[in-house]
C-alpha cells in the first residue's frame, strides 16, 4: 500500500509539473507559429504592396513624358536632372539595338539591361524589376514602357527610384513585426504557464494528498468542488481514499477480533489434544475422560467455526450489491423464523407479517433476522413466546426474557460485547454486530429496547423499493 501511494505521488509531481511546462511550451510554440504566418504574410503582402505603389506610380510618371519624349527624343523632351531630382525619378531612354540616351547631367547612371531591351524591342506590356546602382549597391526599381518615335524606331522609357525609405519602411516594419511576435510569444507562453497552473492546481492538491496520505499514514480527502473533469478526478481519488481507509480499518478490526478471539479457543484446544496425545503416551485419564475431551474438541471446533464464519461476514465490504429485483422482506422473515423454530423447540412463536418490498440481498438480510431471533431464543424461558411483528416496514422481535441491563443497551450492537448475562450462554458476540452491519449497509436502521414487563426488544427498519424497481420487478414476471 505504501510503496503504490510512494509512487502515485512521484507520479504526480512529476506529471504536474511535466504538464504544465508541456501546456506553457505548447501555447507559446502555438503562438510562435500564428505569428511567424502572420508575420510572414503581412510582410510579404505589404513588401508586394509598396512595389506595386513605386511600379503604378513610375508608370503614370512615364505616361506623362512620353508625348514630349517623342517629339523630341535626342534632348529627351527637355528633361534635365534638376527637375528630375525633384521627382525623385531618373530616366533613361534605351532604343531596340541597345543604343541609350540620357539627361544630361544625371548623377546616377542607369543600365538597362535584357528586360528593357524586350519593352523596346517588342513594344508590348511593361517590366519591372529591382536592381543595385553604383559602388554603394543602392537598390533602385526600374520600370520600362514601350515607346515609338516619329520616325517609328522602337524604345523603351526607362525609370528608376531608389529604394532606401521604401526599404526602411520595409525594415521597420520587420523589425516591429519580429518584436511584437516575441513580446505575443513571451505573452503566451506566461499566460499558457499560469493556465497550466490553474489546470494543474488539482493535480497538485492530489499530490498533497498522496504526500499526506505516505507521511501520516492518513487519509484526507481532496474535497474538491470543481464542475469539470478535473473535479471528477479529484472526487473518484477521495473516494479511492475512503474505500482504502474503510478497506484497511476493516482490516485492523479483523486482524484485532481474529487475534482476540481466537486465541481463547485454540488454547483450550491446543490444552486437550496435548492431554489427548499425553495419555497416548502414558495412560493417564481415568476411564470416560478422553471421551469428555473429544466432546470438548468438537464443540472447541464448532465455537471455532462459527466465529470464523462471524469474522468472514464482518470483513465483507458496506457495500451491497442489491438483487436485480426487489424482494419482499416478509418472505425473509418467515424464512428466518422457520429456521429459528428448529433451535427454539419448547418456544412459541407469535408471528404477523406484512408485505415490505426491498432492494438487497436476501441471504444476509436473512442470516441478520435470524440472529436477532437466535439470540431472543437463547434468552426465552422455558415454554416462553418470542413474538416477530413486520408491520408498515418495520421489524419487532421481542421475547420473555430477562431483558437488557440499562449499562448494557449503548455497547449492545459492539463487536465481542457480551453482557454479564450472557458470558455463560454460547455464541462468539458477534450475532448482535453482524446485524447492525448488514442492516447498516442496506441502508436501514436498528435498535434495542425492552418490552414494559421483562424481555428485550430489537426494532428493524429498511428503507422501501424505489417505486421504479417495482416497476421494473412487474414488467419482468409479465
Amino acid at each position: 500500500m505504501r510503496r503504490l501511494l510512494v509512487r502515485l505521488r512521484r507520479a504526480s509531481e512529476r506529471g504536474g509539473r511535466d504538464l504544465q511546462q508541456r501546456f506553457s511550451m505548447l501555447t507559446a510554440i502555438s503562438v510562435a507559429i500564428a505569428v511567424l504566418v502572420v508575420g510572414t504574410m503581412t510582410y510579404v503582402v505589404t513588401q508586394r504592396a509598396l512595389y506595386r505603389e513605386i511600379d503604378e506610380e513610375l508608370v503614370t510618371a512615364a505616361g506623362y513624358m512620353v508625348a514630349p519624349i517623342q517629339s523630341d527624343v535626342t534632348g529627351l523632351g527637355g528633361l534635365n536632372s534638376t527637375s528630375l531630382a525633384a521627382a525623385n525619378v531618373n530616366v533613361v531612354l534605351v532604343k531596340s539595338d541597345r543604343t541609350i540616351i540620357r539627361v544630361q547631367d544625371e548623377k546616377v547612371s542607369i543600365e538597362p539591361g535584357s528586360p528593357e531591351i524586350r519593352v523596346a524591342r517588342m513594344q508590348y506590356g511593361k517590366s519591372a524589376r529591382t536592381v543595385e546602382i553604383g559602388s554603394t549597391h543602392t537598390k533602385y526599381r526600374l520600370v520600362a514602357v514601350p515607346m515609338e518615335s516619329e520616325d517609328n524606331a522602337g524604345y523603351a522609357l526607362v525609370l528608376a527610384r531608389p529604394l532606401g525609405p521604401l526599404l526602411s519602411t520595409i525594415e521597420s516594419l520587420r523589425v516591429t513585426t519580429l518584436w511584437l511576435g516575441l513580446a505575443f510569444v513571451a505573452l503566451a507562453a506566461f499566460l499558457g504557464f499560469r493556465a497550466g497552473a490553474t489546470v494543474m492546481r488539482p493535480l497538485r492538491q492530489l499530490s498533497d494528498a498522496v504526500k499526506h496520505v505516505t507521511a501520516t499514514d492518513t487519509f484526507t480527502p481532496v474535497g474538491s468542488t470543481r464542475d469539470d473533469e478535473l473535479g471528477d478526478l479529484s472526487r473518484s481519488f477521495d473516494q479511492m481514499m475512503v474505500s482504502l481507509e474503510s478497506s484497511r480499518e476493516r482490516q485492523k478490526r479483523l486482524i484485532a477480533d481474529a487475534g482476540h478471539e481466537l486465541r481463547t479457543p485454540l488454547t483450550s484446544m491446543r490444552t486437550n489434544v496435548e492431554l489427548l496425545v499425553a495419555d497416548e503416551k502414558s495412560g493417564m485419564l481415568p476411564p470416560g475422560a478422553r471421551a469428555e475431551i473429544l466432546d470438548d474438541v468438537a464443540a472447541q471446533l464448532g465455537e471455532f467455526t462459527s466465529l470464523v464464519g462471524d469474522l468472514v461476514q464482518l470483513s465483507r465490504d458496506d457495500v451491497v450489491l442489491p438483487s436485480p429485483e426487489p424482494l419482499d422482506f416478509a418472505d425473509v422473515v418467515n424464512a428466518a423464523v422457520t429456521r429459528a423454530k428448529r433451535r427454539g423447540k419448547g418456544l412459541v412463536f407469535d408471528v404477523s407479517t406484512e408485505p415490505h418490498f426491498v432492494v438487497g440481498e436476501p441471504d444476509t438480510l436473512e442470516r441478520a433476522v435470524t440472529n436477532l431471533l437466535d439470540n431472543a431464543v437463547k434468552f426465552s424461558p422455558e415454554g416462553g413466546t418470542v413474538h416477530v411483528r413486520l408491520a408498515d416496514g418495520t421489524l419487532t422481535v421481542s421475547d420473555e426474557g430477562p431483558g437488557i441491563a440499562p449499562e448494557d443497551l449503548p455497547h449492545i450492537f459492539d463487536r465481542f460485547y457480551r453482557s454479564n448475562k450472557a458470558r455463560n450462554t454460547p455464541g462468539t458476540g458477534l450475532g448482535l454486530s453482524i446485524v447492525a452491519h448488514t442492516v447498516g449497509a442496506h441502508g436501514g436502521m436498528v435498535g434495542a429496547d425492552n418490552v414494559p414487563g421483562g424481555g428485550a426488544m430489537f426494532t428493524l427498519r429498511l428503507p422501501p423499493a424505489p417505486p421504479e424497481a417495482l416497476k421494473a420487478a412487474e414488467g419482468s414476471e409479465d
